[in-house]
């Protein structure tokens, strides 16, 4: 009997619940995406508190389209875009994958949306891997506490980890764990 392996594809062309639809983010997305980003409020806690400015996006940006696993996220009744997320440093051979450079606009915190998101790409990836990562940046609290709600557990508690020259947490969620 031959086994079969399923490919992770790392940009499907549309991940939708009830509350947000996910689609592949693409070079022409770029000024609809800048008018959420645009907004210094959303950046405060990340590591890169000036990516509202629009040359600083565009390195962002271009990063997330030259990754081939970065989305832009709608809110589905009204199709307007919301923020961004992407799938990362996939890691078969450890069976892992890292789901990050997140953002939502004020309007979608505190609510239901970013859950809703990151459980459409939970279950995605779980299809094909037995753990997702998150890195978070140490001073983004709301997103740390987000992560927590949905089930993370934090790597190590004493350990920062750099990602670039920034200081991150690392969390997980381990297939065998996941409720949903």
């Amino acid at each position: 009997m031959e086994k079969t392996e399923k490919i992770f594809n790392l940009q499907p062309e549309i991940l939708e619940n009830e509350l947000i639809k996910i689609i592949p983010l693409t070079e022409n997305d770029f000024d609809r995406l800048y008018a959420v980003a645009s907004d210094p409020l959303i950046w405060v806690m990340h590591p890169i508190t000036d990516r509202y400015k629009k040359e600083v996006f565009k390195g962002f940006f271009d990063s997330a389209i030259e990754s081939k696993g970065a989305f832009l996220v709608l809110d589905k009744r009204t199709g307007e875009v919301i923020g961004s997320t992407r799938f990362y440093d996939l890691q078969p051979d450890y069976s892992k994958v890292i789901i990050g450079y997140t953002f939502l606009g004020r309007k979608y915190w505190g609510g239901d949306y970013n859950k809703a998101m990151k459980k459409l790409l939970i279950d995605y990836a779980f299809n094909f891997v037995d753990t997702v990562v998150f890195h978070i940046g140490i001073t983004n609290y709301r997103s740390q506490k987000a992560i927590l709600k949905i089930g993370a557990k934090k790597i190590d508690d004493d350990k920062l980890f750099n990602i670039g020259e920034l200081p991150h947490y690392i969390y997980e969620i381990r297939k065998v764990d996941w409720t949903g």
